[in-house]
C-alpha cells in the first residue's frame, strides 16, 4: 500500500473510461482536489519551476484553473485573475477567439487586469491542444503583460499543446503526463 507521504499527484488523480465519450480517457482532477495531502503537493509542485522569479498575478483558465490559480497565487502572495468563457464578466473586457475540435469559442479577461511590463503565471489543469492556453497567453500580452510560464497538472503531449506553447516562446511546466487523448 502507498503511503500518502510517498503518493505523487498522478495518484490522487482519477481515470474514467468512455467520458465525455467512447474511447476518451477522461483524467479527473475532482479526486485531487477532494485530498487535502494531494491538493498541496499540486499546487506545490505547479509553482516550485517558478519560485524566485518575477510574478506580479497568476491567471486561471475557466474552470478548474480558478481552483488550482487561486490557491497557487495565494502561496505565492500576488493577485489572481480570471480568464473566462464569454458574458461571464462583469467590467470592460477584451476577448479572444480559438479553435475546438468542433467550432470556436472565446475567452475574456477585464480590460485593467493586467499592464504593461507584468509578469504573469498562467495555470490550469490540463493542457491538450493548448487552444484555450495559448487564447489566455494571447489576452494577457495584448494588455501589454507579459507570461512567464504556464503551469498545469496534467499534459497530453500527443494532443500537440505543449509544443504549440513553446513555439509562443512560452515555458511549460507540467506535473503529470499521459499518452493519448
Amino acid at each position: 500500500m502507498i503511503t500518502s507521504a510517498q503518493k505523487t499527484v498522478a495518484d490522487y488523480i482519477r481515470t474514467i473510461p468512455d467520458f465525455p465519450h467512447e474511447g476518451i480517457l477522461f483524467r479527473d482532477v475532482t479526486t485531487l482536489f477532494q485530498d487535502p495531502r494531494g491538493f498541496r503537493l499540486a499546487v506545490d509542485q505547479l509553482l516550485s519551476p517558478f519560485v524566485g522569479q518575477t510574478i506580479d498575478s497568476v491567471a486561471g483558465l475557466e474552470a478548474r484553473g480558478f481552483i488550482l490559480g487561486g490557491a497557487v497565487a495565494h502561496q505565492l502572495s500576488k493577485g489572481f485573475v480570471p480568464i473566462r468563457k464569454k458574458g461571464k464578466l462583469p467590467a470592460a473586457t477584451i476577448e479572444q477567439s480559438y479553435a475546438l475540435e468542433y467550432g470556436e469559442a472565446i475567452v475574456e479577461i477585464h480590460d485593467d487586469a493586467v499592464g504593461p511590463g507584468d509578469k504573469v503565471l498562467i495555470v490550469d489543469d490540463l493542457l491538450a491542444t493548448g487552444g484555450t492556453a495559448e487564447a489566455g497567453i494571447t489576452l494577457i500580452e495584448r494588455l501589454g503583460a507579459e507570461v512567464i510560464g504556464c503551469a498545469f497538472v496534467i499534459d497530453l503531449p500527443d494532443l500537440g499543446g505543449r509544443a504549440k506553447l513553446e513555439a509562443m516562446s512560452v515555458p511549460v511546466h507540467a506535473i503529470c503526463t499521459y499518452d493519448g487523448a
